[in-house]
């Protein structure tokens, strides 16, 4: 049977503040300009979720949507979505939430728990800047 990759979309909103305790402020906000702001900023997030597997002759999917979008409502918007990422997600305690750090956190999250394969995440911050991951 053919191998198919299939994506199904989520959205969730979260704040953060990137920041690194090992930078001064000074050097802080050089690095995250205004993602530095002590009082936390926000974001719409889209993040796509792949999967890949072969196409079941009888069903015609690789993996159920519905499914799929379930889980992640189920192990990844709950757990973000509306949240401070620093002060409220134990993952970023002490990882500064980038979107690099949060798409493979979402990797973890999702690995081994969905339907098919999970191959590819790409995690939209805003409209024009994203983050995409393969797992390691």
């Amino acid at each position: 049977m053919p191998k198919v990759t299939v994506t199904r979309r989520v959205h969730f909103n979260a704040a953060h503040r990137l920041h690194s305790p090992q930078l001064s402020d000074e050097e802080n906000a050089r690095t995250f300009g205004p993602c530095s702001n002590p009082n936390y900023h926000g974001h719409n997030y889209e993040l796509e979720i792949s999967v890949r597997g072969e196409v079941d002759p009888v069903t015609g999917f690789v993996a159920d949507l519905g499914e799929v979008k379930r889980i992640a409502e189920e192990l990844v918007v709950a757990v973000l979505d509306h949240k401070n990422l620093n002060l409220d997600v134990g993952a970023f305690a002490d990882l500064n939430p980038t979107t690099e750090n949060i798409v493979v956190v979402i990797w973890q999250m999702l690995e081994g728990r969905l339907p098919g394969r999970l191959v590819k995440l790409v995690l939209w911050e805003t409209p024009r800047n994203s983050v995409e991951y393969r797992g390691k």
